[in-house]
């Protein structure tokens, strides 16, 4: 048994091909697990698989919406600063509820972009940008990343986990985390049921040049087939731009995605409208199913889920790589401190934990977006007429507009250190 602190001079279980902890997935929430670990611990030697081939995530050209809690994290973690120069601070959200053709669209709900003064509620980040900072930190901290090593089979026996890679390879560990995405490999290996209902959507995410700047303002338009989402980006050497969601049923998406160019722009015009200027969207249109997926088990013993491989939501509400945040502050809070009290990372006892830790939060949000897709993804007069009413209400009500920007910044008491700001 070993002394509540662990010698952070142990190398734990690394000898060979076993290691304390194997990572499936470096994406960001994998990435931000492993740092955070790795710092609060550095005696727990970490391997990340990934699947895709090397370098294929240098392509990545979208961005993503990361709440204040999250920038705090990536603070802490030491990220930020090589993501700051290339993020945007959300200054105001605006939310409208109308048909695609209609000239005016009435704007029904507003929200001021602070949290506190000088900090706000959400940033536009590059997803490169934040994926090449939590890789050089990776590389400083010594973590190893094997890339093009895809997992085919999952075991555990006498305390210890086993992977097979699609090579041939056998890689050993105390706990193994899949951070694998929505189809987790991993996951269906070791045997967790996962649940998936289909909104016979799918999103259409790109990049947006305009003549005029967008002064930090998001807006989110509620139109019949799906929400139209345009988010602001740091303007770069081609000039202003802004990054878009936008959700049409499935069909038309794929229709669009493959319609000539002329005609796409067209109907992206129609829907991002003329506040802007003129528009040109930038690359080939791809269209991203969209449906709701929620797991049975976060944890099973020697595994542990995080991220899309443990829910999936839509994105109405912009927070699944948020909640991937979370489960990532949450899962190296857990470990670090059964590290540092000698408990064994991979037994159930620790995991269950951070499940107790991460179920309800993540359950509650799924329900929530599906709610919000029923609700808003229709043109169904008696809806219309109770969401405008919904929404005026709320513009309304300063106090519960403050309540929904804590919710949207992440924020919350009894969130892990690492989103306060907080070293684990």
């Amino acid at each position: 048994m070993t002394t509540p602190r662990q010698d952070e001079r142990q190398t734990g279980s690394a000898k060979g091909d076993a290691h304390d902890i194997i990572i499936s997935g470096a994406g960001y929430v994998g990435l931000a697990v492993a740092v955070a670990i790795k710092q609060a611990a550095p005696g727990l030697s970490i391997l990340m698989v990934d699947a895709a081939p090397e370098g294929v995530w240098r392509r990545d050209t979208r961005a993503s919406a990361i709440a204040a809690a999250g920038v705090r994290m990536l603070q802490t973690l030491g990220a930020w600063e090589a993501i700051a120069p290339l993020a945007q601070p959300m200054t105001e959200m605006i939310v409208t509820d109308s048909r695609a053709a209609d000239p005016v669209r009435p704007v029904f709900l507003t929200f001021d972009g602070d949290v506190k003064p000088g900090e706000p509620f959400a940033h536009m980040v590059p997803n490169l940008a934040m994926t090449t900072a939590l890789r050089m930190i990776c590389e400083t901290l010594g973590i190893e990343i094997r890339e093009g090593v895809a997992v085919s089979g999952f075991s555990r026996a006498g305390g210890m986990t086993r992977l097979e890679t699609a090579m041939g390879e056998t890689l050993t560990c105390r706990l193994a985390i899949a951070c694998d995405g929505v189809k987790s490999t991993l996951r269906d290996k070791a045997g967790i049921r996962s649940h998936r209902f289909d909104y016979d959507q799918a999103g259409i995410v790109g990049t947006v040049y305009h003549e005029r700047p967008h002064e930090g303002r998001a807006e989110e338009h509620f139109l019949p087939a799906g929400p139209f989402a345009i988010l602001p980006l740091a303007p770069d050497e081609k000039g202003n731009r802004s990054s878009i969601v936008w959700v049409e049923t499935r069909k038309d998406a794929e229709r669009l995605c493959k319609e000539d160019p002329f005609v796409f722009e067209a109907e992206l015009e129609m829907r991002f409208g003329h506040r802007l200027g003129p528009i040109r969207f930038e690359g080939a249109p791809k269209a991203y199913p969209l449906g709701l997926t929620l797991v049975r088990d976060f944890v099973i013993d020697g595994l542990a889920l995080a991220g899309d491989a443990a829910h999936g939501i839509h994105p109405i509400a912009g927070q699944g790589l948020n909640l991937g945040l979370k489960d990532a502050a949450a899962l190296a809070e857990v470990l670090v401190d059964a590290h540092r009290l000698g408990q064994d990372i991979g037994s159930l006892a620790v995991l269950e934990r951070y499940q107790q830790w991460r179920r309800f939060d993540t359950v509650r949000m799924g329900i929530t977006t599906d709610m919000l897709t029923r609700l808003f993804s229709n043109d169904i007069g008696p809806l219309r007429a109770l969401r405008t009413f919904g929404l005026g209400l709320v513009d309304r009500m300063p106090r519960l507009k403050d309540y929904f920007i804590g919710q949207a910044s992440g924020l919350s008491k009894d969130g892990p250190k690492l989103l306060a700001g907080e070293m684990i």
